[in-house]
């Protein structure tokens, strides 16, 4: 066996020094959640809190930074695009919104991870709408008098329901989560819980 050469990578070790918080410092829930409604509001919760641990602590340089060529992908890019998501969704297809994205262009739909750059204003711009739609979201579910209340999807006109709005956004956070969790570790080494 031929010894390690110097320029490679340790194997990672699990540790809680490693991890994005203790678990007893968690900011999210335990996941017991009771009936439809709690679930799903709950699950996504915890998946937006997720993403925002992710990118905690990084400058512009680090969020914008993307750490697996080709891809336009970046921790930044993923807030960006989840605003747009978030917006998508809530503002236009279930409230009826006629509001623009605040980054996915007709022009470049993939702007929201192509212009993801290095700049404290542009993590501060993004955070914010970030922000802004979730609270748009959470008014929404909590304002609606139950989970069948529906919209008219974008792309095709059918009809969807809150419920099934939900269910998606808790399967996008979580896929982007997955990408974030790579991306964090390739930038710090930190490793995603």
């Amino acid at each position: 066996m031929s010894p390690a050469s110097p320029d490679a990578t340790p194997a990672p070790a699990f540790g809680w020094s490693d991890m994005f918080v203790h678990p007893d410092e968690d900011p999210r829930s335990d996941g017991r959640f009771r009936g439809e409604r709690d679930n799903l509001v709950g699950y996504l919760a915890d998946q937006r809190l997720t993403l925002a641990l992710k990118c905690e602590g990084l400058d512009a340089e680090a969020l914008a930074r993307r750490s697996v060529p080709p891809s336009p992908m970046s921790l930044l890019g993923l807030v960006r695009h989840m605003a747009d998501v978030e917006l998508g969704w809530f503002r236009q297809v279930l409230a009826g919104q006629d509001v623009p994205r605040p980054f996915r262009t007709a022009e470049d739909p993939d702007a929201d991870f192509n212009g993801a750059v290095a700049d404290p204003r542009a993590v501060e711009e993004a955070f914010a709408a970030w922000r802004a739609e979730i609270a748009f979201a959470e008014r929404f579910v909590a304002e609606a008098p139950d989970l069948g209340v529906t919209g008219r999807r974008a792309r095709d006109g059918e009809p969807v329901e809150l419920r099934e709005v939900m269910v998606h956004m808790i399967e996008e956070y979580a896929r982007h989560n997955g990408h974030a969790d790579l991306l964090r570790e390739r930038i710090d080494g930190r490793v995603g819980q």
